[in-house]
């Protein structure tokens, strides 16, 4: 194609997203206009996808990590001939109901590879495909191997989650990935000059990046520099010299042009001034053809790849390597939980975790796990996790929590593997943002989130996490286990791999606790929540999660044996399980006596299910400095206190 091509093609993109905008009376144009040369460049002679079958294994990937530029990637899965990429969808645009969202979102349209909108989460995202690449590429060999290519902006750049991301990437030597810079000097407030001084190419190449410079608005120079991009054996920032809102006469290179559109006067100057003489939302036939032999280039691509896989010996791994992974209880996993409860020895669940990934690896063969520079004390590393060679299937993040969550959420979009990862359940924080993601997008990533609470000691308050909980349990389609034992760590487990459309956070201990499962003929962990001891005699209800179901236990004990006064005893491992079981069932698990709720965290999570006079043994302050059972006799988290309790208020 000739430069006079690539020029009314890129027009399309920019006429589409001028009109689009406008009818919505809303959105983002001057990405759009500024990046249309270098997108068409890319989709046209380099970005390898088809349309006609667009969850290709072996695609490229498309990461629009400045997602308020949404219309850029819109109208080129239109113009490209995506089935679902409609002109109507395109004039609904920011509409409720339209798959043509105001940031992308992964499940609306198919050629969204992942939701982005917060910045940085698709450059960060894009990492962690490019890290399921590179390692599906070395252990099959050519038959995987392509790229991941990301449009980011001065935000995303700006954001910290980017220096994590850039800084694992050139450490791990991710080639396979290439960023574009939209390097146009304009944030929302105006000119970068007003909060920056970076020099972006002497910072990626410090974190070990190829950089290239190139004009963004010239075909040759942006040609060159994609194909010197793809010869780098590093990752590449390619420098995007740009102007936001090319092509309006009067908001070109100003801040004006960001985030609202062009206004009617504005976008009928910008289109005379790209020689564009049509009506709204029209594409000349002859430039419609154009992008579509595009999408066609690919559909010749993939069935020659697929060819090629049906006669490898890879064939039917890498089949099985993209399969949902569900595990079924079997005679070795019943031998593995008998013999939890024959040796029946108190043990931190985060060791129970370690012990139940361990069994559970024989299992699945496309965990890829790792943490963030805690493996020792989250203990998500087994005999069976491997570092270095063509079968990795453990990362070490380093003091990257954020980034990791990110990558696992690129992992999973990815798909080929189940991403897991540790960190401090106080650093949660630091994951917030994308774990909210994976939530939104359904995608099976597990949080392994240890030294659940006041329990873990003399770290003190600054590591003692309080409502963090209640943080987590506030994500909706996000999974939260706290199990109170071996048995319900693994039945925590067994759950987060058979969920395929949710992540889960499963919540361990740093400290030892008592094995109080012995049955263990089916999952109990999956009702949310049950009766660990009941009796119809019951005048309360002991609910608990985590630690404190032991002390619940104990507590209902000493009741019975010093007050001849019946509880039930209640572990509630997952609220969110629970909610989902029929109102019978929880009614009967709740029962009617009065209610007493057990949890060394904030008491947020539990009012829903208490009654004026019902009790809630909780932290709503920050924790201190000592040791874990001074801790919990300083916060009443013993029998004597809430013994003292129930015979005040109940007996």
């Amino acid at each position: 194609m000739n430069n006079k091509d690539l020029s009314l093609m890129a027009n399309a993109i920019r006429a589409l997203s001028i009109d689009a905008i406008e009818k919505a009376k809303s959105g983002h144009p001057g990405m759009p206009l500024g990046m249309a040369d270098v997108a068409t460049v890319l989709f046209t002679k380099f970005l390898k996808f088809d349309p006609s079958s667009p969850d290709w294994i072996d695609r490229d990937r498309f990461i629009l990590s400045a997602g308020h530029g949404s219309m850029l990637l819109y109208a080129i899965s239109h113009l490209v001939g995506y089935k679902d990429s409609s002109i109507k969808q395109i004039k609904s645009f920011r509409q409720l109901g339209s798959k043509t969202a105001g940031h992308p979102e992964y499940g609306l349209l198919k050629c969204i590879e992942t939701t982005t909108g917060p910045l940085g989460q698709g450059l960060a995202n894009a990492v962690g495909m490019a890290i399921a690449e590179k390692i599906l590429n070395q252990k099959y060999g050519n038959l995987i191997n392509h790229k991941t290519y990301v449009i980011a902006g001065d935000g995303c750049l700006m954001e910290g989650i980017s220096h994590e991301a850039i800084s694992i990437a050139g450490h791990m030597k991710l080639k396979n990935l290439i960023v574009f810079f939209d390097d146009n000097k304009i944030s929302i407030d105006g000119s970068t000059n007003l909060t920056c001084s970076d020099d972006q190419k002497k910072r990626f190449i410090a974190s070990n990046w190829n950089t290239i410079e190139i004009d963004g608005h010239s075909y040759e120079s942006i040609e060159n520099g994609i194909k010197n991009a793809i010869k780098s054996n590093k990752p590449t920032l390619v420098l995007c010299k740009t102007t936001i809102g090319y092509g309006s006469p009067n908001k070109s290179g100003k801040e004006t042009s960001h985030g609202s559109p062009l206004g009617s006067d504005e976008a009928k100057l910008t289109k005379k001034n790209l020689n564009w003489d049509y009506k709204s939302f029209e594409v000349p036939k002859i430039i419609k053809e154009k992008w579509l032999k595009v999408g066609l280039k690919g559909k010749k691509k993939r069935t020659s790849w697929e060819k090629k896989l049906s006669e490898s010996s890879f064939s039917n791994k890498i089949k099985n390597q993209f399969k949902n992974k569900k595990i079924n209880r079997d005679n070795k996993t019943q031998d593995f939980l008998k013999k939890i409860i024959e040796t029946n020895k108190p043990e931190a669940t985060r060791k129970s975790s370690q012990n139940t990934l361990e069994f559970l690896s024989t299992k699945i063969n496309n965990f890829i796990g790792g943490s963030a520079d805690l493996t020792g004390s989250n203990l998500t590393k087994t005999k069976y996790s491997i570092i270095k060679n063509k079968d990795i299937n453990y990362i070490h993040y380093g003091i990257r929590e954020h980034l990791m969550a990110a990558a696992m959420n690129g992992i999973a979009v990815h798909k080929g593997f189940i991403p897991y990862g540790g960190t401090f359940l106080v650093f949660s924080d630091y994951c917030k943002n994308a774990i909210r993601l994976s939530a939104m997008m359904k995608k099976q990533v597990i949080y392994v989130l240890t030294h659940d609470s006041i329990g873990l000691g003399e770290d003190g308050p600054t590591h003692q996490p309080i409502e963090h909980l209640v943080a987590l349990r506030s994500i909706p389609n996000l999974l939260v286990f706290r199990p109170c034992d071996a048995i319900e760590t693994f039945e925590s487990w067994e759950m987060a791999i058979n969920t395929f459309n949710s992540p889960s956070a499963i919540i361990l201990s740093r400290q030892n606790l008592p094995l109080l499962r012995n049955k263990i003929d089916s999952n109990r962990v999956m009702y949310g929540g049950y009766f660990l001891k009941s009796t119809s005699e019951a005048k309360l209800t002991i609910i608990a999660t985590g630690s404190e179901v032991s002390i619940a236990v104990e507590v209902s004990k000493i009741l019975k044996e010093q007050f001849n006064f019946n509880s039930n005893v209640v572990s509630m491992p997952s609220i969110e399980l629970f909610e989902k079981q029929s109102e019978k069932y929880k009614d009967k698990i709740l029962g009617n006596k009065p209610r007493l709720v057990i949890e060394a965290a904030s008491s947020y999570s539990w009012h829903k299910y208490l009654n004026k006079k019902d009790l809630i043994v909780s932290i709503d302050t920050f924790g201190e400095s000592g040791k874990a059972e001074d801790l919990f006799n300083f916060f009443g988290f013993n029998t004597k206190n809430i013994v003292g309790l129930i015979k005040k208020n109940f007996l």
